[in-house]
């Protein structure tokens, strides 16, 4: 087929006879003639390029009437451009360079084989796009993990999706890898719960530390009043009474009202004269350190008395070497021999 194709389009382009034979009369008209083939399929191409926009921005305000999430109008708007884009350089072959649409699309058939082995890595992730809109794991706006990944979801194209870091940096995603990782929505509602964990001594008030806490959630009005916000005892671990605060408030405001609440409660706290057991535990573990340090050092003292000085392994070893005589007390020394 290829064979086919392609010495007709070389007849619609070569000359009709040599150009050594060529007057300056017959070059320059096959020249126009060329040119003239050549800029029409480009103003055509242009012309049709805008056209499929076009289109694609029509057949997008239509899917945005019908209530078809952003997702899935994102995917489907590029197919619809891909495939505009296809049949506009198919007419242009044709009716310019006498190509039939049959056997250009039989050339691409042909080659479509071996394009598919060489590139089955992309043409997996089409078909991971297609199953992302399908199944709709999550939608354009939601802030996910994916694969050690974190971010909010900017768009879902044919072969990639893109996520919006936390630190604004942009995360590329092929869409074989996301179907194939664990996927974590983070935001599937309008809404989030917010749950804290905080440590207090076991001689504090329970609901002293509860009404301190609820009083700061009932007054901020980013928190929801349903489902109500409570403070609840978690566990009783072997240093602290651990409460579980949870709240809900929407997505937009979940950081900021998360580190607020860490916040004032931090500073309730210290109003009321409750103790946060975690800051108080490497307190007393250093307390503790410092204690046991200073005793020993007061034991190694009260052994070392100013009338028995601690003797180097020198002052020993000369003591052992003495004499008799030299090692007798002075005050039972022997008197001396008769000569």
């Amino acid at each position: 087929m290829l064979q086919d194709t392609l010495p007709s389009l070389t007849r619609e382009l070569a000359p009709a006879q040599h150009f050594s034979t060529m007057t300056a009369e017959q070059f320059w008209a096959w020249a126009m003639d060329v040119g003239i083939k050549i800029g029409g399929a480009l103003l055509v191409f242009y012309i049709g390029h805008h056209i499929a926009k076009w289109i694609v921005r029509v057949v997008g305000r239509a899917l945005t009437r019908a209530h078809v999430e952003t997702t899935s109008l994102q995917f489907i708007s590029r197919v619809i451009y891909i495939a505009l884009l296809i049949v506009l350089l198919l007419a242009i072959l044709q009716g310019f360079f006498g190509l039939a649409p049959t056997s250009f699309i039989a050339i691409l058939g042909a080659a479509g084989l071996a394009i598919g082995l060489a590139l089955k890595d992309s043409l997996s992730n089409v078909a991971s796009g297609v199953m992302l809109v399908t199944l709709k794991p999550f939608r354009v706006g939601d802030v996910v993990q994916i694969g050690g990944s974190s971010g909010t979801v900017e768009a879902v194209s044919i072969f990639q999706t893109r996520l919006r870091g936390p630190d604004n940096q942009t995360i590329v995603l092929p869409n074989n890898l996301i179907t194939t990782a664990p996927i974590i929505n983070l935001t599937p509602d309008t809404r989030r719960r917010i749950e804290l964990i905080i440590g207090i001594g076991y001689e504090d008030d329970i609901d002293a530390a509860r009404q301190a806490i609820m009083t700061i959630m009932r007054a901020d009005k980013r928190i929801f009043d349903e489902p109500a916000p409570d403070v609840v005892v978690y566990e009783l671990a072997d240093i602290a009474v651990r409460l579980g605060v949870r709240c809900h408030v929407s997505n937009a405001d979940h950081f900021a009202t998360k580190c607020d609440l860490n916040e004032r409660i931090k500073k309730a706290f210290d109003v009321a004269g409750i103790s946060i057991q975690q800051a108080q535990r490497d307190i007393r573990a250093q307390r503790r350190i410092t204690e046991a340090a200073n005793q020993t050092a007061s034991t190694g003292d009260q052994a070392k008395t100013p009338d028995q000085p601690s003797t180097s392994p020198e002052q020993t070893q000369q003591t052992q070497s003495l004499s008799p005589e030299q090692t007798q007390p002075s005050g039972e020394r022997s008197p001396p021999e008769p000569r």
